[in-house]
């Protein structure tokens, strides 16, 4: 029999029995050989998933807010409607496609509210996104009052589309990320220095 063939037993066992606690830690110059070399693998993550959240949230507008303010009288019916679907695409498509994105298991999460997948963070998701929604309600309305008055009542108002709603949408996600992530480290530090102290 050649040698190519022949079975390395110990080679097979020590694969069969791999997990987090026996590997080999790999440096990134290795990690990166193997990594695509196209286009989308040198975007950076953050930009990604900037990309991401943008492109979801407009197309959200485009078929919810544009698609059924013809059908429903009401604008608080429509921002209801909106708020509950931006939420359940959140949930459902967007922090997947981040997920997927991940280079290793949980990279990601500092792009998500709620990173976890769980039945509650269905709800949650929907909750944020109606925060996010009203923030960006009152953003619209702040710069037509803005144009209005600057322009002395003869301004057209700048209407709601769905990149310029998901490009809003997304900074005030961002803002509030940022803000979790910030809150996250106080409490981190605040931990460490009353270990300190002991």
């Amino acid at each position: 029999m050649r040698e190519d063939y022949t079975l390395h037993r110990k080679a097979v066992d020590d694969l069969v029995g791999a997990n987090k606690e026996n590997s080999p830690v790999v440096p990134e110059e290795e990690l990166r050989k193997y990594k695509s070399k196209s286009l989308l693998g040198r975007i950076p993550d953050g930009v990604k998933m900037v990309f991401c959240k943008v492109w979801f949230a407009g197309a959200v507008c485009f078929f919810i807010f544009w698609g059924l303010s013809g059908y429903l009288a009401d604008l608080l019916d429509v921002l209801f409607v909106f708020g509950i679907v931006l939420g359940m695409v959140t949930d459902l498509m967007t922090n997947n496609v981040i997920r997927f994105y991940a280079r290793t298991p949980g990279a990601n999460d500092r792009f998500m509210m709620f990173p976890k997948k769980k039945y509650s963070s269905f709800f949650f998701n929907i909750m944020y996104a109606m925060v996010l929604l009203f923030c960006v309600v009152v953003l619209y309305s702040l710069i037509n009052i803005g144009l209005t008055a600057a322009a002395g009542g003869d301004a057209m108002a700048l209407g709601v589309g769905p990149i310029l709603f998901g490009l809003f949408y997304t900074g005030f996600d961002m803002l509030f990320l940022a803000m979790k992530q910030m809150v996250i480290s106080m409490i981190r530090d605040a931990k460490e220095s009353a270990k300190h102290r002991r």
